[in-house]
């Protein structure tokens, strides 16, 4: 379980401080959980999962339960939060978007990316 942690933190490029500061969990938490390999208790583990917008079931296990509950409304709200989550300058509008409908990240999407064809020049 520690490790699907590590891989979390390393894949939203967040250090174990920033999450604890973020969270108010504690470092040592953190650390004997890491040190010991055990399992934490289920209210930590639930900050950490609704942290990361994972399940509990993706936590503890490395992966979501077939046929269960998505974070994102659609498909295409999923495609176009994953490639503002892999791209870093489109990233900030995770914090911003979160509670946005379709429409409206859409939008927000295609005027980052239409800046970014400006800045480079293409048309």
């Amino acid at each position: 379980m520690y490790e699907i942690f590590e891989q979390l933190l390393s894949s939203f490029n967040i250090s174990a401080y920033k999450f604890c500061k973020d969270t108010g969990v504690s470092q040592s938490t953190i650390s004997t959980w890491k040190r010991k390999k055990n399992l934490i208790n289920g209210d930590t583990a639930k900050v950490i999962a609704d942290y990361f917008n994972v399940s509990l079931e993706y936590l503890m296990t490395g992966k979501e339960k077939e046929g269960g509950e998505t974070y994102y409304i659609n498909e295409e709200t999923r495609e176009i939060a994953q490639d503002i989550f892999e791209n870093k300058d489109l990233r900030m509008l995770f914090d911003v978007a979160k509670d946005s409908t379709p429409e409206r990240l859409k939008a927000y999407y295609n005027m980052i990316r239409e800046l970014e064809r400006q800045e480079k020049g293409e048309d």
